[in-house]
């Protein structure tokens, strides 16, 4: 049947908004896979299948086994109710960022890693739509028992922060975890670090970011004004970093501002300025290979062609980031739980495979706001030729969307939305 276990119904259906075209065939491969993976793809087919080939052994030496999660098929299509792709980000203290992580790079846990970013993306079964869900790193869930990387095995664990999970077992244990409270199977993951985000970053010449009100972070070190900005170095691990410069200064604020970043990076590699340029693909998908770890599943260069050729056509409207929904801890009120009503909802709504209508905020934590002009202009569908005479021409097939809970936070690919900074 499908990858997804069964979870309980309670969805409705509600009109659906108009369909937005995509304006280059690969632009919607950077908004599906987020920070790592989408530069993989984006530039590795830019460049040419060789160079995935020419650069493979940095991208596979690294590779995790994913313990408990179905084999992956030869061909992506086979893989019937969707495709599940998770991506972590790590907090590793990489030599040279050190000093701007303070007090996490000193002392008896400078050596650990923490997965601060969690990500599952959703590629559903024909026809194609995308799903990208974020889940904030003081979620207090399980953690089934892991390996590390010492063979040693952990037990399992009733109530633990969602971002400890990587220091358990690595990419494979943050899978785990995810899969079972989610009840997906995972069969593809990678993982980058915050570092690997800033060569990513730097490789294209910055990341062009909107802030609607100031902000000022004295943590991450961001004094910045309103208006645009173009970000890369240490700036881009500032922005990625600040939760007290935006919104409530929580970490559901700051993972609305992680994606506003992810779709301004996206837009910048599909722009003419990275595309047309040879060398720059070239430099960005060296980069990229380097600075990302993959699950061995995604080791295969013709795998990423696929997840990329499965999802080139998706409309923007139909690429949607949400905030797994959550509630504040009952024992610990700087801590998360799952809202499992909603979360039902949520993966339910996957399953079925319609649009996803957002009736919630953009930001759970009020980290961004839309921009004026709200979403990104359509691009005109191309005019068919009239009908031969005494053709029929058949109807085309109407969907209705499934409304999410409110308490669901979300935008879609088509918005743009700006950082809402403390400065108001």
């Amino acid at each position: 049947m499908s990858s997804i276990k069964p979870v309980k119904r309670g969805r409705r259906t509600v009109a659906r908004h108009g369909r937005l075209t995509s304006p280059h065939p690969l632009a919607l491969l950077g908004k599906v896979l987020a920070v790592a993976i989408a530069v993989v793809l984006v530039a590795g087919l830019g460049v040419g299948g060789y160079v995935l080939y020419d650069l493979s052994s940095s991208f596979t030496a690294d590779a995790v086994e994913l313990e408990g999660q179905d084999a992956v098929p030869p061909d992506i299509g086979a893989i019937e109710g969707g495709v599940n792709l998770f991506i972590a980000g790590t907090d590793e203290c990489e030599e040279e960022l050190k000093a701007a992580f303070g007090d996490r790079c000193k002392g008896p846990d400078a050596e650990g890693q923490l997965n601060d970013v969690n990500m599952l993306v959703h590629i559903s079964d024909n026809p194609r739509r995308v799903t990208v869900i974020s889940f904030p790193r003081d979620l207090m869930i399980p953690i089934p028992s892991c390996t590390d990387d010492d063979g040693n095995v952990t037990s399992a664990m009733s109530k633990q922060p969602i971002n400890s999970a990587f220091s358990y077992g690595g990419l494979s244990c943050v899978v785990n975890t995810v899969s079972e409270l989610s009840g997906q199977n995972i069969p593809f993951a990678a993982k980058t670090s915050f570092g690997g985000v800033i060569n990513i970053t730097d490789a294209i010449g910055g990341v062009e970011v909107c802030i609607a009100n100031g902000i000022r972070d004295r943590y991450t070190g961001i004094d910045w004004p309103a208006g645009n900005r173009n970000i890369q170095g240490m700036e881009a691990l500032q922005f990625l970093r600040t939760r007290h410069g935006v919104g409530d200064g929580g970490d559901l604020g700051r993972i609305s501002n992680q994606q506003q970043y992810m779709s301004k990076l996206a837009r910048k590699l599909v722009s003419e300025e990275v595309m047309t340029n040879p060398g720059t693909l070239y430099k960005l998908a060296s980069t990229a290979l380097k600075n990302v770890d993959p699950s061995t599943s995604l080791t295969n260069p013709m795998t990423l062609v696929q997840i990329a050729l499965a999802v080139k056509n998706v409309p923007f409207d139909e690429i949607v980031f949400v905030q797994y929904p959550t509630l504040t801890d009952p024992a610990d009120p700087n801590k998360v739980v799952p809202n499992e009503p909603a979360a039902d909802a949520l993966w339910a709504a996957i399953e079925a495979n319609q649009p996803l209508e957002l009736t919630g905020d953009v930001s759970q934590g009020d980290g961004v706001i839309v921009a004026d002009g709200g979403e990104q202009p359509v691009t005109e569908e191309p005019v068919a030729p009239p009908p031969t005479e005494g053709a029929t021409e058949a109807p085309a097939p109407e969907e209705t969307a499934v409304a999410l809970p409110s308490t669901i936070a979300g935008q879609t690919a088509a918005q743009n939305t700006c950082s809402n900074g403390n400065l108001r």
